[in-house]
């Protein structure tokens, strides 16, 4: 009894048409807010000592 699929191969076409500007900016963004945090840490202590 053949079992129907065996053998056969399939190929299903993917079309990648996605954006990852959202995702740059969103790290540019997280990154600035890092650096910002930092820099005010750093010369609140200097500020201070």
């Amino acid at each position: 009894m053949a079992q129907p699929g065996i053998g056969k191969k399939t190929h299903t076409k993917v079309e990648d048409r996605s954006s990852l500007k959202g995702t740059l900016a969103s790290v540019f963004l997280l990154g600035f807010f890092l650096i910002v945090t930092w820099l005010s840490v750093y010369f609140l202590f200097v500020d201070r000592f």
